[in-house]
């Protein structure tokens, strides 16, 4: 996650015009569908004026309401109690005002074809991050490995990486490690709604300590570290530096701190023939990747980039 910065928002309150509309089938549209719909313009404006994704308003419409693009274009209220407009007015305020990411407003993120709960406790899975696991995904694939199979995340947050894993891959043993119990308790939840109990290990401590009883028997490794440098944690944009949890994403005076634990403790753990990749921010990679080539004991030592062009994830095979 590079630094970025947003201006500030504003608040929106009950849309006073409505904007011009189709008839729907069978008759006009109803009172709520046009309070919907106007407010929905003022929304997207708002949106656009603070810096804001305007597809947030439809996503928060979406999640919320059950209220997408079919329902606007046929002219069907959202189904439920209560007054639906007032909700979505009080949780885009927020989002708005406070700065807080939709994704906690909504307690849920759609990442890797997978819905997953999030709170401020996790980190918010980056769609750079699914980058991490397709290296691990086309190293299994070219590998194939024994049932039960032991795989570490470490610093697992949400569970996100390990969860996408167990997915794709039934012959694997996850140990997600996270030295949060906060974090834990989110990434429980989001093993049991995906029905992985008995493939997804959570493991309390940091990181590779609660991983003794594994030693030398790893066959894969893959982490999303706090690699920040501290310095520049004030100048990120308001919604990660005020909201998401900064030990998450700290990664100490030159950023390096955790990748180097990652990258000098590794040896110990894998087995032969083992597979090893870190997310990394722009400019670290040629570090990570020099730091490989000097212990001697991997091979296959690669950069990939993300979809903006950065190169974002460090991936080797360890050898031993």
């Amino acid at each position: 996650m590079d630094t970025l910065r947003n201006s500030p928002g504003q608040s929106l309150g009950h849309a006073s015009t409505s904007a011009p509309l189709n008839q729907a089938a069978g008759g006009s549209r109803s009172a709520l569908v046009e309070e919907l719909l106007a407010w929905r313009a003022q929304a997207l404006q708002a949106a656009r004026a603070a810096g804001i994704s305007p597809q947030e308003v439809d996503l928060l419409l979406r999640e919320h309401l059950g209220w997408g693009p079919l329902e606007r274009l046929l002219g069907r209220p959202p189904v439920g109690k209560g007054d639906p407009l007032a909700e979505v007015e009080a949780l885009w305020r927020r989002r708005l005002e406070e700065r807080i990411p939709l994704q906690y407003l909504l307690g849920k993120v759609e990442w890797a074809g997978l819905s997953l709960q999030v709170t401020p406790a996790v980190l918010i899975p980056r769609p750079e991050t699914e980058l991490l696991v397709e290296q691990a995904f086309l190293w299994l694939q070219a590998n194939p490995l024994p049932p039960g199979s032991p795989f570490a995340d470490l610093g697992t947050g949400s569970g996100a990486i390990a969860i996408a894993l167990a997915h794709r891959h039934p012959q694997l043993q996850l140990l997600a490690v996270d030295v949060s119990p906060a974090a834990l308790a989110v990434a429980a939840a989001n093993v049991t709604d995906h029905g992985l109990q008995e493939r997804v290990h959570l493991l309390e401590g940091s990181w590779f300590t609660p991983l003794d009883p594994w030693r030398g028997r790893l066959r894969g490794l893959v982490s999303n570290p706090p690699y920040i440098p501290t310095r520049e944690l004030d100048h990120l944009m308001p919604e990660v530096r005020l909201h998401e949890p900064r030990e998450a994403l700290d990664g100490g005076e030159d950023g390096l701190v955790h990748l180097r634990v990652l990258i000098e403790g590794a040896p110990d753990y894998l087995a032969p023939n083992s597979f090893w990749a870190v997310e990394v921010m722009q400019g670290q990679a040629p570090w990570v990747a020099e730091q490989l080539r000097a212990q001697g004991c991997y091979q296959q030592i690669q950069v990939h980039r993300d979809l903006a062009g950065i190169e974002r994830v460090v991936s080797a095979c360890f050898v031993g």
